[in-house]
């Protein structure tokens, strides 16, 4: 399927207003999000950022970061899911594999789901014959029991050496845990999975990826990763400010000792929206600079430099530590603006602030704030990780 910029993002706001409407009746189901999936399938969004010569729509991470902001602001959940897939995605040509694994991927609309955490115990890739057997569990996954394929890290038995294999959904001897029941991010596809003798053959192999195999280019994973967190931090806070101000103009009630004749005019309501949208606007500002630069990165292509990629981690970490921490005001402090019988369970503006309370504790801010310091200062480069 074929996409322009303008008709992706308005295919993401269809699916969208689709999920907003029992997002969160869904969240405490806390189901597998199979038909959520399926709606992005129907969109044509998964295909989004593989090239047109594998019969995708070639587009960019502008569109893609956008994309993911657009359906964040209905369910964050959905936004981590597709977010994820398209890092995973990119591996086929950061890594290896695109033509490969491409064109199937493009014509079926897959999803991509990951088990890469280095947090975890690594699993382990048994050599046997031409390709090898991949055991091993890992506590945390997004996107395995949801997607149609998914990138695993391993390591080679003997040697340690880090590798990246595609492990289809329906493979003997992949079991997903099911146990994914947190705060947020209820409808992720997250938790556990497990592999037992799964066999992976010379063309599951995309390739290594521990830091003596990396160039620049195939190191963009993690600033790939980090700018989808501070996509989808933001399009939650939108969805957030949005669903509050519809409460505010259809139920609040101006409090008793304000001259006001409704919320809606309430100077402190007024300015407490204010203080909010302001935050909001300017980092959407930095995430659109940030998917700018990442598309100018994955663009360059083998010219990437470790210092030019350098730049861009820094830049995504700054994204990184406004989104979060803008992300985390506003959820908390809409029902300042709603009152009192907003915290209803019957409202649910809670999981909006759940949702990403859960999330922006994937790794430390703090850290990002230190990389952006320690950058400004002495200008150095975050180290290249699976985390910076």
């Amino acid at each position: 399927m074929t996409l322009t910029h303008e008709q992706a993002v308005e295919a993401a706001r269809g699916v969208a207003a689709v999920i907003a409407k029992d997002a969160l009746e869904r969240d405490r189901a806390n189901a597998e999000p199979l038909a959520e999936a399926q709606l992005l399938r129907d969109a044509g969004l998964p295909a989004l950022l593989l090239p047109t010569s594998v019969g995708g729509a070639g587009l960019g991470w502008t569109t893609a970061l956008r994309v993911v902001r657009e359906i964040a602001v209905a369910d964050g959940s959905i936004a981590q899911l597709l977010g994820y897939h398209y890092v995973n995605v990119a591996n086929l040509w950061w890594v290896g594999g695109v033509e490969r694994w491409g064109r199937r991927s493009a014509e079926e609309q897959w999803l991509w789901g990951d088990a890469v955490n280095p947090t975890d115990p690594d699993l382990v890739l048994t050599p046997d014959g031409d390709g090898y057997r991949l055991n091993g569990r890992k506590n945390f996954a997004t996107g395995v029991s949801s997607g149609d394929a998914s990138v695993v890290a391993g390591a080679v038995e003997g040697t340690g050496e880090p590798l990246l294999v595609v492990v289809p959904l329906g493979t003997e001897g992949l079991a997903t845990g099911g146990d994914w029941d947190n705060l947020g991010q209820r409808l992720s596809a997250s938790g556990s999975v497990t592999f037992t003798d799964v066999v992976i053959t010379p063309e599951q192999v995309l390739g290594g990826i521990g830091p003596d195999a990396a160039t620049p280019r195939s190191s963009l994973v993690t600033p790939a990763i980090q700018a989808v967190f501070g996509a989808f931090y933001l399009g939650v806070a939108q969805g957030a400010l949005a669903t509050a101000r519809d409460y505010t103009r259809s139920t609040s009630r101006p409090w008793l000792l304000s001259d006001s004749p409704s919320a809606t005019a309430d100077p402190y309501v007024l300015a407490t929206y204010g203080r909010l949208v302001a935050a909001t606007r300017a980092v959407e500002a930095l995430a659109d600079a940030v998917a700018d630069h990442l598309d100018r990165a994955d663009v360059a292509g083998g010219a990437l430099t470790w210092d030019a990629r350098g730049e861009l981690a820094e830049h995504v970490a700054a994204l990184k530590v406004v989104a979060t921490d803008v992300a985390l005001d506003v959820t908390s402090t809409i029902f300042e603006v709603t009152g009192a019988r907003a915290t209803s369970n019957a409202v649910g503006l809670d999981r909006f602030w759940r949702n990403v309370r859960t999330h922006t504790l994937h790794d430390p801010v703090a850290y990002k704030r230190r990389e952006v310091g320690d950058h400004y200062l002495n200008g150095t480069y975050p180290p290249f990780t699976l985390y910076t």
